[in-house]
Parts: structure tokens; C-alpha cells; sequence
């Protein structure tokens, strides 16, 4: 057998045009959900970037499209965490459907998994920030993170919900219950500064983090207890 059959494939380096673009989806992310759309200058980003103005057109045709490639990074980066922690975002495997136990582990360990990004992580911020922009003054930004991230990930968390309690995973109760697991974690980023005034904290790192975890998962954990024990025999 040829060495060459076990040599590694080189990662293709970023082009200096690949660096730039990508600095420019990171300064207008930053920047649209501190100022707003309409607050931030081309000339800003450019700066804020390191890069030439012209730039900005070269690569997106204008600030509209930075601004639909900031919300194409946000679904980029949110589907790749998601997915590490609940799975394919359309449908549960067939291992899954019949599997309550692992139905209810796999709740818990999402709800870790969003606590150590939207909490601690530095760069989620940018993102909460950018999105609360755009429910406040939808565009056509929002429509593509709703159908990128929204809908699919909150639609598999019900689908997870209905293998973990046997609830219907389209019904009311089923998507306003998903609907306060995930909020809980979103305050602790929106509300960070009264969250870390109360608490008495200069900063939520990661042990800050894994306390704030422990709260909501045991939140969880009484909900899934109530519904466990109201669930008739042989269910």
C-alpha cells in the first residue's frame, strides 16, 4: 500500500479575499446589532473591518447584502451547534422514536449545550444582539434566520419533546413549553448585566456558566418529573 494512501488532505488556506469577507460579516454583524441598520455607515464597517470601502461592494453589492450575510452567518453558526446537540434538525432516527429515556437525556444535554454558547461564549452576544435588531424591525434578514435556525431547531426540540413525554410534538402546550426552555437561557444573555449585579458577579465565565445550567436543567427536570407522573401506565 502507497504511504500516500494515508497522507492527510491539506486544508486549503484563506485567500486573503476569504479574510477580508469574513472580517466584514464580523464587523457588521457587531455593528448593525450595536447601531442598527440604519445607524451604521459603509465607512464604519470598513474601519471597524480593516478593510477598503469598496470592498463592501466588491463582495456583497452593498450594505444590504453584508446585512443577509451577517443573518446567513448567524444560521451557519447556530445549525452546526444545534446540530452537535440535538441532532438531524428535520426528523429523529428511528433509534430515537422509541427511546423516552434518551429522548429526555438528549433535552438536557441541549439545554446545557445553549447555556455554554449563548451565555458564555463572547461572540454569541453579537449574534443575540444582531437578532433582537431584527424582531424588533423585521427585514428579510429575520426570514432567513427564522427559516434557517428558528423554525427548524425549535421544530426539532418539540419533535424531542414528544419521544420524552409522549405529547403531541405540534400542539400548543408542546411549542409554548419549548418556547420557555429556550427563553430561559436567551434572558440569561439579554438581562446579562442585572443577571450579574443580582448575583454579585464581575463576569459569567464558564463556572458562572455551569451554575446557570444547573438552574435551568433542573427546571427541566420538574417539568419532565410532572409530566412523567401524570403519563398513564404503559406509556
Amino acid at each position: 500500500m502507497s504511504k500516500s494512501t494515508n497522507a492527510k488532505i491539506p486544508r486549503r488556506e484563506a485567500s486573503p479575499a476569504d479574510m477580508t469577507r469574513a472580517a466584514l460579516v464580523h464587523a457588521a454583524l457587531k455593528l448593525f446589532g450595536r447601531q442598527g441598520f440604519d445607524g451604521t455607515s459603509t465607512r464604519e464597517i470598513a474601519a471597524e473591518a480593516k478593510a477598503n470601502i469598496g470592498s463592501i461592494a466588491y463582495h456583497f453589492g452593498g450594505k444590504a447584502g453584508l446585512r443577509a450575510a451577517a443573518a446567513d452567518y448567524i444560521v451557519d453558526t447556530i445549525q452546526t451547534i444545534a446540530g452537535q446537540a440535538i441532532g438531524n434538525l428535520q426528523r429523529p432516527s428511528d433509534s430515537e422514536a422509541g427511546d423516552p429515556e434518551a429522548a429526555r437525556a438528549q433535552l438536557f444535554t441541549a439545554l446545557e449545550r445553549m447555556v455554554a454558547f449563548i451565555v458564555a461564549r463572547p461572540e454569541a452576544g453579537e449574534i443575540v444582539q444582531f437578532v433582537l435588531r431584527e424582531l424588533s424591525h423585521p427585514t428579510a434578514a429575520l426570514d432567513r434566520i427564522y427559516d434557517g435556525v428558528f423554525e427548524p431547531t425549535h421544530r426539532r426540540l418539540c419533535l424531542i419533546w414528544e419521544q420524552a413525554t409522549g405529547e403531541a410534538a405540534e400542539s400548543e402546550a408542546t411549542r409554548l413549553t419549548v418556547f420557555t426552555l429556550i427563553g430561559q437561557v436567551v434572558y440569561f444573555r439579554i438581562g446579562r448585566e442585572a443577571v450579574m449585579r443580582r448575583m454579585g458577579w464581575r463576569a459569567i465565565g464558564d463556572a458562572e456558566a455551569t451554575k446557570i445550567a444547573a438552574a435551568v436543567t433542573d427546571n427541566l427536570g420538574a417539568i419532565l418529573a410532572r409530566r412523567h407522573f401524570n403519563r398513564p401506565e404503559g406509556s
